[in-house]
């Protein structure tokens, strides 16, 4: 995956890759009430889980289609890309959904200074416990625990 790189601004970067799939597998997603569905988003390469955020049928659709990851923000009600703003995009290597289809992962290779909008490389800094501040609950395990 590292030799998929181009030039933009002046920085090498991961390049695009649109994410093939049939109407069969777009249609065994299921979104919920408010026609959504949670994607969770993991490093490719390290394991790490990055961040969750929404998706809708077009925002999936969208991010299938281009390789960057597009999310549906309840709060603001509008479609946003990561990264369009911070400059923290996510191209997308992977695209899964689980068992029951109601739940999507995104493996991605993060660029800049990663996924989380307070400044943090992932969303899941915070952890339960008295050595919270110690451990990194989204490192992936090894097994050998």
């Amino acid at each position: 995956m590292t030799d998929l790189v181009g030039l933009y601004d002046g920085r090498i970067m991961a390049l695009t890759t649109p994410i093939s799939f049939t109407a069969e597998q777009f249609q065994a997603v299921t979104f919920n009430a408010d026609g959504l569905v949670p994607a969770i988003v993991q490093e490719a390469g390290t394991g790490k889980v990055l961040m969750m955020a929404w998706m809708n049928a077009d925002s999936l659709r969208q991010s299938l289609d281009t390789g960057r990851t597009w999310f549906w923000s309840r709060s603001r009600q509008e479609y946003w890309c990561k990264g369009e703003t911070s400059g923290d995009r996510q191209f997308i290597r992977e695209a899964r959904y689980d068992c029951d289809g109601d739940t999507l992962l995104f493996v991605v290779e993060q660029e800049g200074n990663g996924a989380c909008h307070t400044g943090e490389y992932s969303c899941f800094y915070r952890a339960f416990g008295s050595e919270a501040d110690d451990a990194d609950p989204t490192a992936a395990s090894d097994g050998s625990a």
